[in-house]
């Protein structure tokens, strides 16, 4: 470098891209600061009060004076608790030792794809996929092989797509179910298949399971470690308090798999970030031992709101749009669309399309090309029903000029 020479930017942050979730947030936000009423579904994230037991249990925990470091890999209460919970709601039997939290579920995977994965392997990831899945494992070297699943499939990958994309260097597969963007929750029997597929190989999988208590109607949540002997021994399980208990600002997540694996998680957390959150971290154990009447309430209204929200799109132009069966995005096809001047702007693609709601009606949605899947929109239903309405008789509007 020369002298006087500005700092540059690392091959791998060149390669990266801003979440496109919190940047159709930060639009919303840029919008709204100008004075302008924007009703925005972009986010995932539970607009209820974290539950007041669980915010008291941190406010005790700072009144104890429990404000300074703790294990690289959580206080032993929590991960004990997050290993009885496991056994208690899907038999799951695992010691406190096959336990790490992390600041966050995207953290949890972000140190799981660190301590698993690097230059040279592969790993596969269905299609729509949470927009940092991707990025994530570029950050590790390693490389990502997306396999398409369709509307007809119901978003879902089958075992002779994930069997057709296997290959001596796939390392890793990871499976989100409740997903995010589609809310498709996997039956246990479809899992069970993918499970066998798996098993032939060397693969081990990354299960994110964060929408796990947000399910309808007959859907279930399944953990797929559960499924087969062998299973546990190569399945890494992901998931935390922000989407059950509307705690996503407080940043506790924690993954469950093979002890020796969680070690070297906590190895590479401890140089990363030392350690999660004191408070945090008893607030999630609030949560996970306190009264569970306030996850279900949460539960059974977005069960509500995903009603009122597939009524409305259906009966729009052009718009189809499967029903989720859970956690709380509506992923519809508005392709429809593509080719027609809508507010007076021109639609060519997801993108156009979302930046016309946003511009003309002030609808704030997610491109489906940000999660891998051009021709679609993600709406967030974390949000009230009266925003829920006002949003969709604006898109309606726009849609039928």
């Amino acid at each position: 470098m020369s002298k006087g020479a500005a700092i540059a930017v690392s091959r791998m942050a060149a390669g990266i891209q801003q979440s496109a979730t919190l940047a159709a947030g930060a639009k919303a936000r840029q919008l709204k600061a100008e004075g302008i009423h924007v009703f925005d579904f972009s986010l995932g994230e539970p607009d209820f009060p974290t539950p007041e037991h669980i915010c008291r249990a941190a406010y005790k925990a700072m009144q104890d004076g429990l404000t300074h470091y703790t294990p690289a890999s959580g206080i032993p209460e929590l991960r004990s608790a997050i290993a009885r919970t496991y056994q208690r709601v899907y038999g799951l039997r695992v010691g406190a030792d096959q336990v790490i939290v992390s600041n966050g579920a995207k953290h949890s995977i972000s140190t799981a794809l660190t301590a698993v994965v690097g230059p040279g392997d592969e790993v596969i990831i269905p299609t729509p996929h949470w927009v940092s899945y991707s990025d994530l494992v570029q950050m590790t070297g390693a490389s990502y092989v997306l396999v398409p699943t369709t509307f007809e499939s119901g978003f879902k990958i089958s075992p002779a797509q994930l069997r057709a994309a296997l290959t001596p260097r796939t390392r890793l597969v990871m499976l989100n179910s409740p997903g995010n963007p589609t809310g498709t929750v996997y039956a246990r029997e479809e899992l069970e298949a993918l499970a066998d597929v798996i098993l032939e190989t060397n693969a081990a999988v990354l299960s994110d399971e964060i929408y796990e208590r947000l399910v309808y109607g007959d859907a279930r949540a399944t953990c797929f470690a559960t499924l087969r002997a062998g299973l546990p021994e190569r399945t890494l399980t992901i998931s935390g308090v922000s989407k059950s208990y509307a705690m996503t600002g407080w940043r506790m997540g924690w993954t469950i798999g093979p002890a020796a694996i969680i070690k070297a998680m906590g190895n590479v957390q401890s140089q990363q970030t030392g350690c999660p959150s004191s408070i945090g971290q008893y607030a999630a154990l609030a949560a996970l031992e306190g009264d569970q009447d306030c996850v279900e309430k949460m539960r059974r209204e977005f069960e509500a709101r995903r009603d009122l929200v597939c009524k409305r799109l259906a009966g729009m132009t052009g718009i189809r749009c499967p029903v989720p069966g859970g956690a709380f995005y509506a992923f519809f096809n508005v392709s429809a669309h593509f080719g027609r001047t809508l507010g007076g702007k021109k639609v060519t693609d997801s993108m156009s399309f979302c930046k016309a709601a946003l511009e003309s009606v002030h609808v704030n949605l997610v491109p489906g090309a940000a999660f891998g899947a051009e021709g679609y929109a993600r709406l967030s239903f974390a949000a009230s029903r009266e925003q829920i309405n006002g949003g969709l008789d604006r898109l309606e509007t726009l849609l039928a000029s």
